[in-house]
């Protein structure tokens, strides 16, 4: 019992997002390492019966079999991942699409309500597989949300969005759509992966869940797949529940690389904004580009929106080159710093043709009505000095 003479602890001040990342972590090492060690440890014995029936049953905490994700590097990573977006809890993947899938079954077999531009493969994920297996799915473009209210036509459904969307970047206003989301008793999911946890917080926003395709900017350096889902206990748990019987977990050693990643995620966005922002306005009035979609640029249609709801533009751009897919193919091949490859989020430029990569499982004309042109090149600006990056662009393009 404290006397009146000791001194009375200090509630510990409101830490910030950086120190968060590095320290936010349950386990201390007997040893003193500051960080886990990798457990790849798929069991674990129990003294009795007894007791492992207390952690199978929940009364206790401990650790039982990997593929459940109860696995300490595992369970590490996800307090991590929940720190990141201030959410009560999250769930590691073995990739994004397991992470959007396991969300989407959990919490969208009443119906699904797609809002804006989607990754093709999320969008194939629904139109091949969901729609077949009788849950109903809506897609509404992204000048359509007042068509929300209507589509959400009974309770329990899910509102499902990008922001900024791949491959247009662009922006919808979380808080409205959280707002009428709720309204109708619905929640809303925000794959969060173009912005980043640094960016963008989109539970901070209303939203119910945040998912990301942590192989992009929470991974960064293009040496892991993984996904993360961050919510609300609540809301974690029946998605647990597919990612165990589905088989999603990811490996210990993948849990300990994004954990890794994790502890200079702010400094990398942050670098990752700047150069986005640099050959953003550098190709802005270049006479090969017919249109640069970036949020931080003044001229794009979603600007005020994202200065808004965001701390930072993000990394990804997409040019639109005059002439044709033939054009950006030409562009893209003459590339010399910028790698052609898919995927983003590294620290190394990437450049991705939609229309043959991310968005080429989705038909033509479904392109063309969402404005995915074949002319669209994606840029993931990496960290190089954005010099060689201009550089690099006006050689390529200067062969046109």
């Amino acid at each position: 019992m404290q006397s009146d003479s000791e001194p009375k602890s200090e509630p510990k001040p409101e830490q910030g997002s950086a120190t968060r990342i590095i320290h936010n972590r349950r386990h201390k090492d007997s040893l003193g390492s500051p960080y886990s060690p990798v457990y790849n440890t798929t069991t674990y014995r129990f003294p009795d019966t007894a007791s492992l029936q207390d952690v199978i049953e929940g009364r206790t905490p401990g650790n039982l079999y990997t593929r459940w994700g109860s696995n300490p590097t595992i369970r590490e990573l996800e307090q991590g991942l929940a720190g990141l977006e201030e959410a009560e809890d999250a769930l590691a993947f073995a990739s994004g699409m397991a992470a959007i899938s396991a969300s989407l079954f959990a919490h969208g077999r009443n119906g699904i309500v797609c809002v804006g531009d989607l990754y093709g493969g999320t969008q194939e994920l629904l139109t091949k597989h969901f729609q077949p297996l009788g849950i109903p799915v809506t897609f509404l473009l992204q000048h359509e949300p007042e068509q929300l209210a209507d589509a959400l036509n009974k309770p329990g459904m899910l509102v499902y969005c990008e922001t900024p969307a791949n491959p247009t970047l662009g922006i919808l206003d979380i808080q409205e759509l959280a707002e009428q989301a709720h309204a109708k008793g619905a929640l809303l999911a925000v794959d969060n992966t173009f912005a980043s946890p640094v960016n963008q917080r989109p539970l901070a926003l209303g939203a119910d869940l945040s998912i990301h395709s942590a192989t992009k900017f929470l991974g960064g350096h293009s040496d892991l797949t993984a996904g993360a889902v961050m919510a609300s206990a609540e809301r974690i748990k029946p998605i647990a529940q597919w990612r165990k019987n589905l088989g999603q977990i990811l490996a210990p050693e993948t849990a300990a690389l994004l954990s890794r990643s994790l502890r200079t995620l702010p400094v990398r966005v942050r670098q990752h904004n700047e150069n986005a922002m640099k050959v953003a306005c550098a190709m802005a009035d270049h006479p090969a580009i017919k249109r640069v979609l970036y949020p931080g640029l003044p001229s794009f249609p979603g600007h005020a929106m994202a200065a808004q709801q965001m701390e930072g533009f993000g990394g990804v751009l997409t040019l639109e080159v005059k002439g044709g897919r033939e054009q950006a193919a030409k562009v893209a091949d003459n590339l010399q710093v910028f790698l052609l490859a898919t995927s983003l989020g590294g620290v190394e430029s990437l450049v991705s043709q939609p229309c043959a990569t991310s968005h080429q499982g989705i038909s033509r004309e479904e392109r063309e009505r969402r404005g995915i042109t074949d002319s669209m090149l994606r840029l993931s600006v990496g960290l190089e000095d954005a010099g060689d990056l201009i550089a690099d662009l006006h050689q390529a393009l200067g062969q046109l």
